[in-house]
């Protein structure tokens, strides 16, 4: 991935964050039918190896289990808030005229190792740490677990998913937030994407782009 020095983001809490509240991967493998994509939710364990791992669960009818095997190389693409940034929301141009349209966004690239694991305990496992997650941000009054089903539906379904864990190698990530525009203009930005949220845009670009960040 290209990163201009100014975009790039070295934070790791800022890494995390992208990923935790973004965390529906797109998993990019290359098989035998070439390049391919699983969009699936992950949990990542900064603590898990060298660099942390991914975790995450497929059908068992989806081949991207079968068709690559342990220790493949994987590209895991984490994709954060973005918005299409107007130059005629930046005060110099109204000055210069000398702006472009442009895009902000944040996405994480993680690169690492393919790991199946087709056993139930480690399944099962996923399964409750991904609802634990995901319940707790959705906000219910009583968040479901999977007790709440009976035994013989939550084994059925069990036994039809696989375990995909990622030892990540490496991880790279891009945060472009107006950083290359002074701070009027990137005021600007902040401005008219308040007046657009829910719009085009996010309370997480909005929040993102400010410049106490």
């Amino acid at each position: 991935m290209y990163i201009p020095r100014q975009f790039e983001e070295k934070r790791p809490e800022e890494i995390r964050r992208i990923i935790a509240e973004h965390s529906l991967g797109a998993l990019i493998v290359h098989g035998p039918g070439g390049l391919d994509a699983t969009h699936i939710p992950f949990d990542f364990d900064p603590q898990g190896g060298a660099h942390g791992v991914l975790q995450a669960h497929v059908a068992r009818a989806n081949p991207v289990w079968t068709e690559n095997k342990d220790g493949d190389d994987v590209l895991v693409i984490f994709k954060g808030a973005d918005a299409y940034v107007s130059p005629n929301w930046y005060p110099s141009k109204h000055e210069f005229h000398r702006q472009v349209p442009t895009w902000n966004y944040q996405v994480v690239h993680v690169r690492g190792k393919l790991r199946i694991r087709d056993d139930e305990r480690y399944v099962r496992g996923v399964v409750a740490k991904l609802t634990r997650v995901h319940e707790g941000r959705a906000d219910v009054e009583k968040p479901w677990k999977m007790g709440d089903s009976e035994r013989d539906y939550i084994d059925r379904l069990v036994a039809a998913i696989v375990g995909i864990e990622i030892e990540v190698q490496s991880i790279v990530a891009v945060s472009k937030l107006s950083q290359n525009k002074e701070e009027r203009d990137r005021l600007g930005v902040v401005a008219a994407l308040k007046e657009r949220t829910g719009a085009q845009t996010s309370k997480a670009m909005l929040e993102a782009v400010l410049p106490e960040r």
